[in-house]
Order: structure tokens, then C-alpha cells, then sequence
């Protein structure tokens, strides 16, 4: 009876043991909550997605970011300021809508200021990029992680071909709620609709809107095709993703942890670099496979080149830093 007793006693403390240890690991392990505005399998998904493995990895599993894609969160504009607040951990959002938070970062957002994937990696990966990143801390609270590439904005519409500014005129185009890309539009000679990201479907869907521009994958993996049926391949804006942390969060973890955070967001970046290379005349054919026309804008572009560099540039250089900020740009790339 007595070992009997014991044998109870030692199973029972065995078992309190095993429950304390298992929930001091439960404790122990990091949980995040990362926002997208993208839909499952673009850009902002596999940046996002890469950045929450190698979080978990370098961490040896302790760290789990869970993803909400479709704006599950909020709008990507709500995102940001959450993250400000540090209301929430991360988000992966297009550029224009941290513009609203530090107005310098829409220096990238600039018609045709950025012509290539390469140009877009140099100018985020170089010390203008970086001198942005310290921007968006100092004026928005976040902290720039790593940059996703989701290559040029081209246009959609469901009613005609375009490839003049003339087709363009009496199409009712959605744009984002961002003054550098309203201005653009209006050079050409259109009062475009701006409009939050979680509203274009449906807008395209019941003919509010005529068309909206966005990178060949968005177009794929929010199923555009299934409401829009022409795309002009206009290279006006180079589509840059960025990740952003709370720098509430950044901040108040150890030195250590900094630097994972930091090493995962570059390593996700070049991870996304890569992913754009081979994605985008992949899609093109899926679209294209949908039903899609694509076409190039009539004599290389020009007219739109034209009158967007020189109606917008100008109206923004004190927003920006400076017309000096645009020479450097132009500088890094070559031009």
C-alpha cells in the first residue's frame, strides 16, 4: 500500500511537472500578427509569408507570425496607423499608402521615376532607400523591413483597348487615395475616382469604375479578370511593397532578437527580388489565358511620359525634400 501510495505521489508530481513545463513553453513562445491588403499567393503574400519562416527559423521555432491577407485587419492606410500605435505588429502594404504617414517616401511613387526591377532594387537598397526607412520611423512610427517588387502598375479597363491618351479619355479609372497618383492621372487628361483598395473589385464588378491599375499579379490573385478585359502595359509606377514593424515592437525587443528581425527582413527582400523576376511573363500568360488583351502604349509611351514627368514632378519636390532628391535618384539609376 505504501509504494502504491509513493507511486501515486510521483506520478502526480511528474504530471504537475509536465503541465508547468508545457505551459512555460506555450509562454515562451513569440506570437505577431501580420496584416496584407493582397489576396493569398501576391507579392505582399510571399514576402510576408518568407519573412514569418525565417522569423521562426532563426528563432528555432519560438517565433509564429500569424498572416491575415485581404485586409482582415483594415484597409492598408488602418494598418499602418495600428502599427503606429502598436496596436499591431506588422503589415505589408503598397508604398502609397505609407505616403500620407512621411511624405518623403513618395519620392518612389513619382511618375516614371523608377524604369526597371534593377532600378527599384538599387534605389531601395542603396542610401536613398535607407534614408527613407529613417523617414518612416521619424514620421510614421514603422519601421521598413524589408521591400517586396511587384513590378510596374499597368492599366486595366472592361470597355476598350487603350493605347493613346486619347482611348484613355471618358474611362472612369480607380486610383488609390494618394495625391502623386490623382495628379498623374489628371496629366493625361482624367479626373480619376479614388478609392479604398477593399472597394475596386466590386466597383469594377457593378461598372462604377471603367478600369484601375495594378501589377500583373495583384491583377491575377485578386481575379480582375473575371471584370475587366483590356491591359495597357504603362510603366508610370513600379510597384514597391513594403513590410513594416511597429518600432513600438521594434524597439522593445532585445538586441539580440533586433538583430534577427533586421537580418529575416533583408534576407525576405532579396526573396522577393527574385520572386518578381520569374513571376511576371508567367502571369502575363495566365491572364492572357483568362481572356485578357494585353497591349504596349502607342510610340514607347512618350506622350504619357511627357506629360506626367512634367506636370507632376514639379508640383511635388517640396513634399519629397527638394528637387535635389529627384537628381540623386536619377543619378543612382544612370540617368
Amino acid at each position: 500500500m505504501r509504494r502504491s501510495f509513493w507511486s501515486v505521489c510521483l506520478i502526480f508530481v511528474l504530471a504537475v511537472g509536465l503541465v508547468v513545463s508545457m505551459s512555460y513553453s506555450a509562454q515562451a513562445k513569440t506570437e505577431w500578427k501580420m496584416c496584407l491588403g493582397d489576396a493569398k499567393g501576391g507579392t505582399q503574400w510571399e514576402c510576408g509569408l518568407r519573412f514569418a519562416e525565417l522569423m521562426n527559423a532563426y528563432t528555432g521555432g519560438d517565433t509564429v507570425i500569424h498572416l491575415f491577407p485581404n485586409g482582415q485587419l483594415g484597409s492598408e492606410q488602418e494598418t499602418v496607423q495600428n502599427c503606429r500605435l502598436g496596436t499591431l505588429d506588422f503589415s505589408v502594404v503598397a508604398i502609397n499608402n505609407i505616403t500620407p504617414f512621411s511624405k518623403t517616401v513618395g519620392l518612389f511613387t513619382l511618375p516614371y521615376l523608377i524604369l526597371s526591377l534593377d532600378e527599384a532594387v538599387t534605389l531601395t537598397q542603396g542610401p536613398i532607400g535607407q534614408k527613407l526607412v529613417e523617414n518612416t520611423i521619424r514620421d510614421a512610427g514603422v519601421r521598413i523591413l524589408s521591400w517586396a517588387y511587384s513590378g510596374f502598375r499597368v492599366l486595366t479597363n472592361s470597355k476598350r483597348p487603350v493605347r493613346t491618351l486619347e482611348d484613355l479619355k471618358g474611362l472612369v479609372i480607380r486610383v488609390p487615395k494618394n495625391a502623386i497618383m490623382i495628379a498623374s492621372y489628371k496629366s493625361w487628361g482624367i479626373n480619376p475616382t479614388p478609392m479604398a483598395w477593399n472597394e475596386t473589385f466590386t466597383a469594377l464588378q457593378q461598372k462604377v469604375v471603367d478600369g484601375q491599375d495594378n501589377p500583373y499579379l495583384t491583377n491575377y490573385v485578386m481575379k480582375f479578370y473575371e471584370v475587366q478585359k483590356y491591359v495597357t502595359n504603362i510603366r508610370y509606377i513600379f510597384s514597391l511593397q513594403p513590410l513594416i514593424i511597429s518600432e513600438k515592437l521594434f524597439q522593445s525587443q532585445s538586441p539580440e532578437m533586433k538583430k534577427l528581425i533586421l537580418k529575416a527582413g533583408t534576407d525576405a527582400t532579396e526573396y522577393a527580388r527574385q520572386f518578381n523576376a520569374l513571376t511576371v511573363s508567367k502571369v502575363q500568360k495566365l491572364l492572357t489565358d483568362k481572356g485578357m488583351e494585353i497591349m504596349d502604349p502607342a510610340n514607347n509611351e512618350k506622350e504619357w511620359i511627357d506629360k506626367a514627368t512634367k506636370a507632376v514632378w514639379p508640383k511635388f519636390y517640396k513634399e519629397i525634400g527638394g528637387k535635389e532628391k529627384i537628381t540623386e535618384a536619377l543619378k543612382a539609376v544612370g540617368r
